[in-house]
């Protein structure tokens, strides 16, 4: 039974229905009148899909706990102001790393530490109006970080207006729309 219950909970097990297959199946009819909310971001006139920062944490602590692991990246999704779809989170042996998501409507924040090392390496991304540089002082005082370095990088930039015009023009037949776990 544990062997079938583990299979469900990674969406494997093809006889009974998961959160995941429910949220995949369920699909929304596109209203072309409807407004666009596609949570694009302009600033200073470049329009971008999202904010993304690569962060590392030297010489933290409590890399290895999971429920510490899962509040600080319940945290970082509510200082940010974004909005938490499913957290899963994956501690491996011997040596006690955690590897994990926290899946979010603005899109995600991933984890894999080292505890041996002192060392994890974070992957925020977020668009719309959620604000994922909040999260990096969450991330240092959560794990008593010696250090943390953040790459930022404005994903999409790199496409011209002319583009991202075009892409904006296309209509898609359906949309996908996600269902929460009561």
């Amino acid at each position: 039974m544990a062997y079938e219950d583990a299979l469900f909970q990674l969406g494997m097990d093809l006889t009974r229905s998961s959160t995941a297959q429910k949220e995949d199946s369920i699909a929304e009819t596109f209203d072309p009148n409807e407004e666009r909310n596609d949570f694009f971001i302009e600033r200073d006139g470049v329009r971008f899909a999202g904010h993304h920062l690569l962060i590392d944490v030297f010489g933290g602590n409590k890399l290895d706990d999971l429920k510490h692991i899962e509040k600080t990246l319940k945290r970082c999704v509510e200082i940010a102001g974004a909005t938490l779809l499913h957290i899963h989170l994956h501690h491996f042996t011997p040596n006690g790393g955690v590897s994990g998501v926290a899946v979010l409507s603005e899109s995600h924040i991933s984890i894999h530490s080292w505890p041996e090392a002192d060392y994890a390496a974070l992957d925020v991304f977020m668009c719309g109006d959620a604000k994922p540089e909040l999260c990096v002082d969450v991330l240092k005082q959560a794990f008593e970080a010696r250090d943390v370095v953040v790459k930022p990088f404005k994903r999409g930039e790199e496409l011209s207006r002319l583009e991202w015009s075009s892409a904006a023009d296309k209509i898609p037949p359906v949309r996908l729309k996600a269902v929460q776990a009561a």
